[in-house]
């Protein structure tokens, strides 16, 4: 099983990196297409909608359909569209790829409930934060290799070496991955049906789901605002030198296990573990307001900021994969589907307070969202 996990984590960070390699290449795309920054900042937030699409339409079939099947055959439509976008010469169809990116790398999330239920009961928690690292070291890695491939061969040839790494994947998905059986007898429509029912009858998932949402929205305010603060006076940064921030942000996977230990030991400190979390997200938009002519401060918020989102998301899925073991497709459904539409939110919100009033803006009103996201935790709990 623990060398299934590792493979798993594996693919969950190769194919999330998609929905990020576009971040360090804006002014890339924006000097191709002879179109603005913020204007070419809109395919951040159309791949992460497409993401969520993807999510509330395909994941659900995980509980329908074998999941072996359903995986490989939504990577190949990944690879199909990453070699489109590769090649394209028109930017509003570089938008429509970017939707259908986002809408076919679901794959994580049928991997991430598909580990959870080959896991045992004790276990759980430690690979969900294990495929979980791997996931967030996916998302962070993506952003300096997009930034070398960017640098020296052109953004079109990063979307053709994503194109090869799925397909890769493919190949070893097929010799490796075990078969996973549908657990619900019925129609896509009664599928559908019962994600309504659950999100009405179980109040831990519709927390669960705002509370990610909203810590997502934060992280993917700021590494979109990040990119054009950089590539700006003073700094003045190549998109090689912006895209190695990304490894920065590597310490949130690395305490991914270490969160999932400390939660298969104490599960009833979930809401602690919340509250903490987003202590941490609001100091390192602390750190980012004052980090203007101190690069230091910079890294030292990506840390906490990464660290304090992967906590939220490891012991909110934790929480919902113990709910109901015969729907976890669905359970995910939400979770994830809420997630990234909060991250396409926060991407255009970081986007128009950046445009607006410059990084200061985006400091102040993504901390907002962070305490508003704590009084959300604590009134809740007080019901």
């Amino acid at each position: 099983m623990k060398h299934l996990t590792l493979f798993m984590a594996v693919c969950c960070g190769l194919i999330v990196a998609n929905l990020y390699y576009c971040q360090p290449l804006l002014h890339l795309i924006a000097a191709d297409f002879s179109v603005s920054e913020t204007e070419a900042g809109s395919i951040t937030y159309i791949t992460q909608l497409g993401y969520a699409a993807g999510l509330l339409l395909f994941v659900p079939l995980g509980d329908l359909l074998e999941k072996k099947t359903q995986i490989l055959y939504t990577s190949c439509m990944v690879v199909v569209v990453l070699l489109f976008a590769s090649f394209t010469r028109s930017f509003f169809l570089l938008q429509v790829l970017s939707f259908l990116i986002g809408l076919f790398s679901i794959i994580p999330q049928l991997l991430i409930p598909f580990a959870a239920s080959l896991a045992k009961n004790e276990e759980r928690s430690k690979v969900i934060g294990l495929v979980m690292g791997g996931l967030l070291i996916g998302i962070v890695s993506s952003r300096s290799l997009s930034g070398l491939v960017g640098q020296y061969l052109g953004w079109r040839y990063m979307y053709f070496i994503a194109a090869s790494i799925c397909f890769l994947l493919i190949l070893l998905m097929q010799r490796w991955l075990p078969h996973g059986e549908p657990t619900f007898k019925g129609t896509y429509r009664e599928l559908m049906r019962s994600i309504v029912t659950y999100i009405k009858q179980d109040s831990n998932l519709r927390l669960a789901s705002l509370s990610v949402g909203i810590s997502f929205g934060a992280m993917c305010a700021f590494w979109v605002a990040m990119v054009l603060f950089l590539a700006s006076p003073p700094f003045s940064y190549s998109t090689v030198q912006i895209g190695l921030f990304g490894l920065v942000g590597a310490s949130g996977a690395l305490a991914a296990p270490m969160i999932g230990n400390r939660l298969s030991s104490k599960p009833q400190l979930l809401h602690v573990f919340v509250l903490l979390a987003l202590l941490l997200e609001l100091l390192a938009y602390l750190s980012f307001y004052i980090s203007t002519h101190h690069i230091l401060l910079l890294v030292l918020g990506i840390v906490l900021l990464d660290v304090g989102h992967q906590m939220i998301g490891i012991t909110n899925q934790s929480l919902i994969y113990s709910l109901n073991a015969t729907a976890r497709n669905r359970y995910n459904t939400v979770f994830m589907t809420s997630n990234f539409i909060g991250g396409a939110l926060g991407s255009a919100l970081g986007l128009a307070l950046y445009h607006w009033q410059g990084w200061h803006a985006v400091c102040i009103g993504i901390s907002l969202t962070v305490m508003g996201n704590a009084c959300l935790n604590i009134l809740w709990k007080k019901r």
